[in-house]
């Protein structure tokens, strides 16, 4: 039956009249949002990799299949109508036998940090594993009847958003379980740059598991090509890896998020700030949780309200339960309006630590996770110009560069 749909020139007209469909563009009415007025002419020529399915249909035939996959996994019909890659490729009467979720959970509604339990997607009763929590790599018998799995995750271009330690950890256990990894290809909206400082290995955490810079400007499958030719999994094992790549994308091209990708990057505005802002995660500044302009404002009780006329009170919100400073008002900056950045900010980070209360509780340990190195907040206290700590990145960058241009698929 698979061939035969796979063979039909009507492949994506079946796809259009999905029963579940309509419904699940209904209920995506809440979920999912228009970045800043998608432009339609920027994208309409990119062909996402799950769009592709003469391209993997073969690769699923007769074979057991999971998937790593959330709210952004997701797939246009005819009509123009997304529909979840869940929903197409059980109707596409692919043997999908579980799915598996990462960080914010299988439809990506739970906080950041916040664990992620076991059990079943309630729009199609498959079962679904987390890999967010204490179970961050698939464990032997839970890929025990699986020939493939499928990773297909929305990525953002930074080292510290979680989703590339999950698809390491993934890669690692395919590797070592003789499961066959696909992953299906989408744009990165921050892949037209490099930036920030390279990853200590010592620092190596769940937010930052590879010696790369803060933003890596690759995308998910050619991240997972760096992985593998990097030999960067346990012992130096390598994947079976197939990346389905998406057509008429580059590097260049500006792609806006029908889909948010975790429930605080809201829009692209928040997607094009986040490499900059999340360095707040590793203070005592909100980063603009609790509010609905997420990592677009900042601000912090401590900070110098006669030199911040800016002000918000965090609230908890779907997503940010308990947002830093709940209920407290803070002083900071309004960035929602800002023209688009193309590289880090360090400019905003300096100036809430020189216009603190109290300097020395600034900063958090989870700072240096976030940085992966020691050296950036040595640098802020030490009061170096944003020139001289861009300047630091340099060496680092140019090397990093070097690497990177091994992998690029487009």
């Amino acid at each position: 039956m698979l061939k035969r749909l796979f063979k039909s020139t009507f492949l994506f007209a079946f796809i259009g009249i999905l029963s579940c469909g309509n419904q699940n563009k209904k209920e995506q009415s809440s979920e999912e949002i228009a970045i800043n007025n998608q432009d339609e002419t920027a994208v309409k020529d990119i062909i996402l990799a799950a769009n592709r399915t003469e391209a993997y249909l073969p690769l699923l035939d007769g074979k057991r299949v999971g998937i790593v996959g959330n709210q952004t996994s997701i797939m246009k019909n005819e009509a123009g109508e997304f529909t979840h890659v869940v929903d197409s490729l059980l109707a596409l009467e692919v043997n999908l036998v579980k799915g598996f979720a990462p960080e914010h959970g299988f439809r990506g509604t739970a906080d950041a940090g916040e664990a992620v339990e076991d059990g079943k997607d309630a729009q199609t009763g498959l079962p679904v594993i987390s890999l967010y929590g204490d179970n961050k790599k698939p464990k032997a018998a839970q890929l025990e009847d699986l020939d493939v799995l499928i990773f297909d995750l929305q990525d953002v271009g930074t080292r510290f958003y979680t989703y590339i330690s999950s698809l390491h950890y993934v890669m690692e256990a395919c590797a070592e379980n003789d499961v066959q990894l696909i992953v299906f290809d989408r744009p990165n909206p921050n892949g037209h740059y490099i930036d920030g400082p390279i990853l200590e290995t010592e620092f190596k955490s769940f937010v930052g598991m590879h010696p790369i810079p803060t933003v890596h400007g690759l995308t998910m499958g050619e991240y997972a090509k760096m992985i593998n030719g990097e030999k960067w999994l346990k012992d130096g094992i390598q994947c079976d890896l197939e990346v389905i790549e998406m057509e008429n994308y580059d590097h260049s091209k500006a792609y806006d998020l029908p889909v948010k990708p975790s429930p605080n990057l809201p829009n692209a505005q928040a997607i094009n700030l986040y490499p900059s802002l999340c360095f707040f995660e590793g203070t005592n500044v909100n980063a603009g949780r609790g509010t609905d302009k997420q990592f677009q404002v900042f601000g912090s009780p401590f900070l110098d309200e006669n030199y911040f006329d800016f002000t918000y009170t965090p609230q908890s919100k779907p997503g940010a339960k308990s947002p830093k400073h709940l209920g407290k008002k803070c002083y900071g900056r309004d960035l929602s309006e800002i023209a688009r950045v193309d590289q880090i900010n360090l400019e905003w980070l300096i100036e809430a630590y020189e216009n603190t209360a109290n300097r020395d509780e600034f900063f958090n340990a989870f700072f240096t996770k976030l940085a992966g190195t020691k050296e950036l907040q040595t640098q802020i206290e030490a009061g170096l110009s944003v020139k001289e700590i861009r300047d630091s990145w340099q060496q680092g960058l140019e090397n990093f560069e070097v690497k990177r241009k091994q992998y690029l698929i487009y």
